[in-house]
């Protein structure tokens, strides 16, 4: 039986209901990318695009560590048997996105499903839920920085990736669904375990306290901007003649021009490797150092924006927090409507995906609760933590 959200305290409720708000703008964001035309009429990228790309996405993924902590202790990292527990439990909630993600990815819809990448997150992470963020957070940005030049070097002379989304006809060749979920897809999960990390780092802190929240605004828009800043001086100052000699050895980036490099073109998960220079870039999706911290910092901003303003203005956040609270049904969802019943590359349909998205999560939330997919997750892994958890029969 799930608990109701007026049965919790106020200080639980608020906390979830920031971090489900921040759940729904990334969501929000996520379906802009995939439908809302990503070149205006005057040549230049719409507003939703560089606003969106790559930032969705991320906050998608730092929100992930953060309810890995959520549910697995909070504040107390698990220790022992509970941990040994809670380990079983996400393997098996992993178990089922990344079943639905290769489900997902065999309809037309046209969008790079993260499923399947993200399902592989939350099996990397369970090394580390013992872990508190002292320890979390500066390794979640230590690996932001290392983990992309190790990938940049295994990538040298390698072919390309495919970019074909993972389905289940993709387990005929293992090796290559492995390389393409950890190095080179999409949504690279080797360099965006980084997410994931200071996901948990911040799922450990007391996201019921205002300092704390505001110290993820002021402190994530402040790395956002420094790392933004940084990339775009290392490439006026010399980086980016490098990156026209080096050129982009028949990478898909598209559009592409490289006097607007910076923060504009999206790089389908990593950069081309014909130079390191290429790791200067802050672009979406091209998990660089400068990429990683900087989404990095827009999500922990967002996160305690959302943190702040949900105590204080409960009625204004509630919708997106309902949307928030079944982002894996939604998602699915929104997949399944663009592959045919909802297509378009518009407003009108960017319009109609959200007020389906509203019309389901509002009610749902109300007087259900947890998503239906959510639930299925949630009960898995329940079932897996009971079963470590329970007594051993006497002989």
């Amino acid at each position: 039986m799930a608990v109701q959200e007026d049965a919790r305290p106020v200080a639980v409720r608020s906390r979830l209901l920031g971090v489900d708000a921040a759940r729904g703008i990334a969501l929000l964001g996520m379906m802009s990318v995939h439908i809302l035309p990503a070149v205006g009429e005057d040549g230049g990228l719409t507003a939703s695009r560089l606003i969106a790309s790559g930032r969705s996405s991320a906050l998608f993924a730092v929100l992930a560590g953060v309810g890995l902590a959520l549910a697995t202790g909070g504040r107390t990292p698990p220790r022992g048997r509970p941990l040994a527990a809670a380990s079983v439990g996400v393997a098996l909630r992993a178990l089922v996105i990344f079943l639905v993600g290769l489900c997902l990815g065999a309809f037309p819809s046209g969008v790079a499903v993260i499923l399947a990448y993200y399902g592989v997150l939350f099996l990397l992470a369970i090394p580390f839920l013992g872990l508190g963020p002292r320890v979390l957070l500066p390794l979640g940005l230590l690996w932001a920085v290392g983990a992309p030049l190790l990938n940049h070097q295994w990538r040298i002379d390698r072919p390309p990736a495919s970019y074909d989304v993972p389905t289940f006809d993709s387990l005929q060749q293992p090796g290559d669904l492995l390389r393409e979920l950890l190095v080179s897809g999409y949504y690279p999960v080797f360099p965006w375990l980084a997410y994931v990390l200071v996901g948990l780092g911040i799922g450990r802190l007391a996201l019921s306290s205002t300092r704390v929240a505001t110290a993820l605004l002021a402190g994530g828009a402040a790395l956002a901007v420094a790392a933004w800043v940084t990339s775009a001086v290392l490439l006026d100052n010399g980086g980016l003649e490098h990156l026209v000699t080096a050129g982009l050895g028949g990478h898909p980036a598209s559009p592409f021009d490289f006097t607007d490099v910076v923060n504009h073109t999206s790089f389908y998960g990593t950069t081309p490797a014909t130079s390191w220079w290429w790791l200067v870039a802050a672009s979406p999706h091209s998990a660089t150092p400068f990429d990683l911290l900087h989404t990095i910092g827009t999500s922990a901003a967002v996160l305690g924006l959302m943190l702040l303003i949900a105590p204080r203005a409960r009625p204004l956040v509630w919708p997106l927090a309902a949307i928030g609270g079944m982002t894996f049904t939604l998602y699915t969802l929104h997949v399944v409507l663009l592959s045919g019943p909802v297509q378009g590359h518009d407003l009108s349909t960017y319009l109609i995906h959200v007020a389906i998205a509203f019309a389901i999560a509002m009610p749902w939330r109300a007087f259900i609760g947890r998503g239906p997919l959510e639930a299925v997750a949630a009960g898995l892994g329940r079932a897996g933590r009971e079963a470590v958890l329970s007594p051993s029969p006497r002989r």
